[in-house]
Formats: structure tokens, sequence, C-alpha cells
């Protein structure tokens, strides 16, 4: 493994992939509120237990097992 020097380059591009991710992530969630409004009329309770059944869909799928959420 090595080892970076804390140097202004190293840190601008590491702020600016974290800046990134948040803004990608925030703009997923405000288009699916979008879309919870647009299909449920706002009922934060369908869309909610649709995306724990995605979620887990999802964690279930690669390995057949859902070891990840013992992690939590």
């Amino acid at each position: 493994m090595s080892k970076h020097k804390l140097t202004l380059p190293y840190l601008a591009k590491n702020i600016s992939i974290v800046i990134g991710l948040v803004l990608i992530w925030r703009g997923i969630w405000y288009v699916l509120d979008g879309l919870d409004v647009w299909l449920f009329g706002g009922n934060h309770t369908w869309t909610g237990l649709i995306g724990i059944i995605i979620g887990l869909i999802i964690l279930y799928l690669p390995d057949k097992d859902l070891k990840e959420i013992e992690k939590l």
C-alpha cells in the first residue's frame, strides 16, 4: 500500500470525489421523491416498502444470501 503525502492536489482530488458522490446521491434522492409524489401521491409507506424489497433483492442476488445485513 502506498502512502500519499497530504498535498493540495491530492486533497482537492479527494474532496471533489466526495462532493461528486454526494451530489449524485442528492439527485437520485430528489428523483425518487418526485416519483413517489407522481406514482403514489406522496404516500411514503408504499415507496418505503418497495425500497426495502428492492434493497433486499439487490443484496441477495450476488451471493444468494443476506450476510451483508449481519455486518450491521
